[in-house]
């Protein structure tokens, strides 16, 4: 078993549903992968295009316990006086990127987009810019 440390770079959203009746929303993201939670900073005031430039590191095994691997990338919208409202979110399947991380000693994809998907199940297209390295 090959142990080593998942790398994201969270980049960007576009396009993302605004869920605050007035004014602009202030979207952060809660990324998640195996048990593990980070949490980007607030972009506030940012509202349907926010950025982020931020890094995450996630301790990664493969191969691991289990087979969900899964970064699942859950887009909030920060609220003062109530509980943050969910915009949506994306899930991206890296058991590919950590095998060839395994192997070879470092895999990486470059800055990739991904669809969000919202609490209806609706697809819009919204974009999460992120880029990854495995292992």
């Amino acid at each position: 078993m090959a142990v080593g440390i998942l790398e994201v770079f969270l980049v960007s959203a576009k396009g993302l549903e605004n869920k605050d009746f007035l004014g602009n929303m202030d979207p952060y993201v809660i990324i998640q992968y195996k048990g593990q939670e980070r949490e980007s900073s607030v972009a506030r005031g940012k509202g349907s295009n926010p950025k982020w430039r931020e890094k995450f590191t996630f301790k990664a095994e493969y191969p691991g316990s289990g087979d969900d691997y899964k970064l699942v990338l859950k887009i909030m919208d920060k609220d003062t006086f109530s509980s943050d409202d969910f915009v949506g979110q994306a899930t991206i399947y890296v058991k590919d990127l950590l095998a060839i991380g395994a192997e070879e000693g470092n895999a990486e994809i470059h800055t990739t987009k991904h669809c969000v998907v919202n609490a209806e199940n609706w697809r819009y297209y919204s974009w999460c810019y992120f880029h990854q390295k495995g292992m």
